[in-house]
């Protein structure tokens, strides 16, 4: 491995499974490690084979189907965890890896586990002997290492890397490490253990989120010796999470002036569709202002930002969306935006309109934008139109109540007020309820009925919309 190569070991499927909520199906895990070996990710940790019949099925098919990356099952240093992840990662052959964990810290020392420096010692050599017997790649990590007395973990680092492992983990079990101080912890590692300064060994990180340092804390590690990186995808895991898998690519990639030439293998155009599976499979939803991956991360509503992106797109952007599997930069027109966005983009909707023309339709648009959370194609359209203003308001809904559930009959009662036209100088108020396959379909058919008119549904979306008659369609 080159000296400065990075490995990046995805834990999505195991740590970040332990997120409450994210349990994931068999045919779900396959297709995740799918992607992440698409993702080109080097390790996939699938699971803790012992824990349940699911997890040892999900870590056994991965390790037969996946091919590329290594496969990891974690295991205790206890014979029976350790025999169940041999026999999960058997299938991967020569790229099957076990990960031997046991609490090195004082704290689990005397209250979790009542054992002695010594034994605690003794535990980890049997457990890496145990796993070398039935595989060649043995990870040993040393848990709450950023809480361990640091000359006794060198001294467990030393013990595990004689006893046969080739990769040793040190986490920041329940993220309490902050950056200047776990860079030293790993650097005094480095500088203490031979084999990690000869790369007989490699240091490996595995950060937690809790006091949101984690991708902080697993980039200066980098920095000071580390070469392999343990994080999930979105970030997700235990409590706060880990640290997010596209945080720490993309700011080796960013940022390769600071941290000197470091590469890793990823894909990173997989990085969104990565994201997004992830999303869908866990049941836990992207952040919209989450780096890299939330919807909002290369979208700029700001006028003055708006019009540095137009003129180049490094004034406001230090990525390329496209470099992680987005499209183009979104500008969305909001009442924050300024006139070069919205010219720029009633142009690519084909209109041409002289500067004049275009003053007076960014009047109107500032008077929209103040009224609305978005101001969409189709109000640029009205507001050149100059419909805007015009359209008289002819129905008018007073009322909207629906119920859904997974036992009833989904149902809508819509109360609408028609506006006096004509002869009749008088407003009518009318009211319907409908059934239908969902709450929207139910309140659709209902003001049908109520308006007297076939209505049909040309677009959907669930956005948050402002109050009253504003909204044009």
């Amino acid at each position: 491995m080159k000296k400065n190569r990075i490995i990046i070991f995805d834990t999505t499927l195991r740590d970040g499974e332990q997120c409450p909520g994210a349990s994931m199906t068999l045919r779900e895990k396959l297709e995740v490690a799918r992607q992440l070996a698409r993702l080109k990710v080097d390790v996939i940790e699938g699971g803790f084979p012992v824990i349940s019949e699911g997890d040892f099925t999900a870590v056994n098919t991965i390790a037969r189907e996946i091919k590329g990356p290594t496969v990891a099952g974690l295991a205790r240093c206890v014979p029976k965890d350790i025999e169940a992840a041999g026999k999960a990662v058997a299938p991967a052959g020569k790229k099957g890896r076990i990960h031997v964990f046991l609490a090195t810290s004082k704290l689990h020392r005397e209250f979790k586990l009542g054992k002695a420096q010594s034994q605690i010692i003794k535990l980890a050599v049997d457990g890496v002997k145990r796993a070398r017997k039935l595989v060649a790649d043995v990870e040993f990590s040393p848990e709450d290492a950023s809480r361990t007395e640091p000359d006794f973990l060198v001294e467990v680092c030393q013990a595990a890397i004689d006893a046969g492992a080739t990769t040793v983990n040190i986490p920041d079990t329940v993220g309490w490490a902050v950056p200047g101080q776990f860079g030293e912890l790993i650097r005094h590692l480095h500088e203490s253990v031979p084999e990690f300064q000869s790369g007989r060994a490699i240091i490996s990180v595995h950060c937690h989120n809790d006091l949101g340092l984690a991708v902080a804390n697993s980039l200066v590690a980098v920095d000071a010796g580390a070469r392999q990186v343990e994080c999930t995808v979105n970030g997700i895991g235990e409590r706060a999470g880990n640290a997010a898998l596209e945080e720490i690519v993309m700011a080796l990639k960013t940022r390769n002036d600071v941290y000197r030439g470091y590469t890793c293998g990823v894909a990173t155009r997989q990085i969104v569709k990565t994201s997004k599976l992830v999303a869908r499979m866990s049941g836990l939803p992207v952040q919209r202002s989450k780096a890299i991956v939330g919807e909002n991360a290369f979208a700029h509503s700001s006028g003055i930002h708006q019009d540095g992106i137009i003129k180049k797109r490094e004034t406001y952007e230090i990525m390329d969306p496209e470099q992680v599997g987005w499209g183009q930069t979104q500008l969305p027109l909001t009442k924050h935006s300024g006139r070069a966005a919205m010219a720029m983009r009633l142009r690519h909707l084909g209109f041409k309109l002289s500067d004049e023309e275009i003053n007076n339709v960014f009047s109107r648009f500032k008077e929209i934008g103040d009224k609305k959370k978005f101001v969409y194609d189709d109000d640029l359209g009205a507001l050149v139109d100059g419909q805007i203003t015009k359209v008289p308001e002819t129905w008018l809904m007073e009322y909207l109540n629906v119920t859904s559930g997974n036992h009833t009959v989904p149902t809508a009662t819509v109360r609408l007020r028609k506006a006096a036209t004509g002869r009749s100088k008088k407003e009518t108020v009318l009211e319907d309820a409908g059934v239908g396959d969902g709450p929207v379909d139910a309140a659709l058919k209902a003001i049908d009925r109520l308006t007297e008119m076939s209505g049909r549904l040309k677009d959907y979306a669930i956005r948050a919309v402002s109050q009253g008659k504003d909204a044009l369609g």
